[in-house]
């Protein structure tokens, strides 16, 4: 960042918390003492700051900002409202997304395995999703709902193992971005007290970097497209970064694709350019554009078929259309014995008869993989309540999926009655 642009900052922070010394600046700022020594010298010069005397049980001389210096820091969070660790230049990040490329790690059949160890899944659909993520191409994944495919999507992103650095804010011309978010971002390395390490630039360590997990950013029915550009917060005079630029060295999933209050036609038509070009187009402040690597591995998500949501022509960009189904008898009994035992409590095998076939097969009712967890959790709340012990029986099972699914028995006739006799209330 230039001369100006770190004055302008550092005088932010000052405004902020008041008198701080050079080790609290290095603190809040994470730049070296020795840059933000010339930096405070020149405010000196400028009589934009003052020297006051420590504090004691504060290390070193205290600085704080005089009449002139509050105004123009005044004035600077009006133009910039940032304040936090300084920024990177815009193209310090695209060297560093590119240098720790996602496409660059290549995903093993055993390293998927290993994984999906613990979890049940089909074979197909396990390779499925092991090719798809390693070719680093857009994935749609579609099925009915409780199919697992959100849970599955979101820990297929756990196969990348390794570690990334993110910046806490870059530089784009004269305006800040902030990047870091503790929400998408797993930071690992806590630099407890950053002053003692002296934040050595030229000894290769650089503090406004945060060494992280691979994020997973993960969007639903509350994504609006105004969320995939930069936007800017009036009353704070600060920017917010898109989700694809928080996702990016990892994953991003847009889940519920179609429930969004946005038109699918709006969100796909955003990626088209992003995909082919590996680059995404953004703009900030008075119409300034920019551009950053589109690094990640992106995961479209839906209830419903992919072609009442996009046309051929778009399905065709994406590499891979992957179908969760309904799981058969095995997977299912699998999956209801590790809940079982995931909450230490019986079940005798005539009771997984019971389920599949007096109430999924009777009824019609698919075979889903979140079916499980939920009926069980009913039935033990039911077991609680009745001060029983934790042993889940057929009753159990009965009442659990009588809370569970909505009973349509006599609702229609109870309907039409009700709209006959005037009462629109349904």
């Amino acid at each position: 960042m230039s001369a100006d642009h770190l004055c302008d900052l550092l005088s932010k922070h000052l405004l902020n918390w008041g008198a701080l010394t050079l080790r609290e600046l290095v603190e809040k700022l994470l730049l070296p003492g020795t840059v933000l020594d010339e930096a405070l010298q020149f405010l000196r010069t400028e009589a934009r700051i003052e020297v006051l005397g420590a504090r004691l049980d504060k290390d070193g001389l205290r600085y704080q900002l005089t009449d002139k210096g509050r105004t123009g820091a005044l004035q600077a969070t009006m133009r910039n409202g940032y304040v936090g660790p300084a920024p990177v230049p815009l193209e310090k990040y695209v060297e560093l997304v590119r240098a720790q490329s996602i496409h660059a790690r290549v995903i093993t059949r055993d390293m998927i395995d290993m994984l999906f160890s613990n979890v049940v899944v089909d074979d197909v659909l396990k390779s499925q999703l092991g090719l798809g993520v390693n070719s680093g191409r857009a994935m749609f994944v579609y099925g009915p709902a409780g199919s697992g495919k959100t849970y599955l999507t979101a820990k297929l992103a756990k196969v990348y193992a390794d570690t990334i650095l993110i910046p806490h804010a870059i530089n784009v011309g004269e305006f800040t971005l902030p990047i870091y978010d503790p929400i998408s971002h797993k930071r690992l390395d806590t630099t407890a007290d950053v002053a003692d390490d002296i934040l050595s630039l030229d000894r290769g360590y650089d503090a406004r970097y945060s060494r992280c997990e691979r994020p997973v950013v993960v969007a639903g029915g509350e994504l609006l497209d105004s969320m995939l550009d930069v936007q800017y917060n009036e009353n704070t005079k600060t920017y917010v970064a898109p989700l694809q630029l928080k996702a990016n060295n990892g994953v991003f999933i847009i889940d519920d694709m179609g429930r969004q209050k946005v038109a699918p036609e709006t969100v796909f038509n955003r990626w088209i350019v992003p995909m082919e070009e590996k680059i995404d187009y953004l703009t900030i402040g008075a119409g300034r554009h920019f551009s950053v690597p589109f690094d990640e591995v992106l995961i479209f998500s839906t209830n419903l078929h992919p072609l009442e949501l996009a046309d051929e022509a778009f399905l065709r960009r994406i590499g891979y259309k992957i179908e969760f189904k309904a799981l058969d008898k095995e997977e299912y009994t699998r999956i209801w014995m590790d809940v079982c035992a995931e909450h230490g409590v019986a079940c005798e095998p005539q009771v997984i008869e019971f389920i599949v076939n007096e109430k999924h097969r009777k009824s019609g009712t698919p075979m889903m993989a979140c079916h499980p967890r939920d009926l069980i959790g009913i039935a033990v709340d039911y077991t609680v309540y009745k001060g029983e012990p934790l042993k889940i029986t057929e009753d159990h099972v009965d009442a659990a999926w009588n809370n569970y699914f909505v009973s349509l028995d006599g609702f229609n006739e109870q309907t039409t009655n009700n709209v006959s006799r005037g009462n629109g209330n349904v």
